[in-house]
């Protein structure tokens, strides 16, 4: 059975937990508290299995991958019904390219390291850090919704079934009401989480239902 290190209100450990349930596979999860005495991916036992420290990781057999979108391309190429990354290069790079703007360009400022930085490094009181965290956001979010506005309406991101793209974009904006950012903003987009939210793959894979939830 494969295993997942995650954190139940982590957005990258949510992404890999929708593609799993997508594709239907049997895990077990493994919570890792980022935050308790001190963050328990910084414990030595949790480093030498990802030397990282981060979540999400999976195992399966002799595998160990860190990062969620390497993880979710190994399940693509692994497990590839259904595929969640399209194989075909025309349709492939635009579902890359709108899952690596949240990833590389949102991602790694609302992690739990970027904050505590801006609080206890350069004294950002809570008003400040969230100014500065969903003015980022949704500098991000306002590209990818125009996009998504000019393609033909769909069920999902980019077509009649889920992809990637739909995998990152439901946990980004569950992360972003949770900063405070206006989700009217951007209609199309959360129109498609509400569609995504309708079915038993991304509900599952909810934080609130995952047996580290607080």
């Amino acid at each position: 059975m494969l295993t997942l290190y995650s954190y139940w209100r982590s957005s990258a450990s949510y992404r890999v937990r929708i593609a799993l349930n997508l594709k239907g596979l049997d895990y077990r999860i493994v919570p890792i508290h980022l935050l308790r005495d001190g963050g328990e991916q910084n414990a030595p036992a949790y480093r030498a299995l990802n030397p990282q420290g981060r979540v999400p990781l999976l195992v399966d057999g002799e595998l160990r991958c860190a990062q969620s979108l390497a993880i979710i391309d190994y399940l693509d190429a692994r497990y590839p019904a259904p595929r969640l990354i399209p194989a075909e290069p025309v349709q492939r790079a635009p579902v890359l390219a709108f899952a690596q703007a949240i990833v590389a360009d949102i991602q790694p400022l609302q992690n739990t390291g970027t904050l505590n930085y801006l609080r206890d490094t350069l004294g950002l009181d809570d008003a400040g850090r969230g100014a500065w965290l969903r003015h980022f956001i949704d500098r991000v979010l306002a590209g990818l919704e125009a996009e998504a506005a000019a393609r033909p309406r769909m069920p999902f991101l980019f077509g009649d079934a889920p992809t990637l793209a739909d995998c990152v974009l439901v946990p980004q904006l569950y992360a972003a009401a949770r900063f405070g950012c206006d989700l009217a903003r951007y209609p199309v987009l959360a129109r498609v989480a509400a569609h995504c939210g309708t079915l038993p793959a991304f509900q599952r894979a909810h934080p609130a239902q995952q047996p580290d939830a607080e």
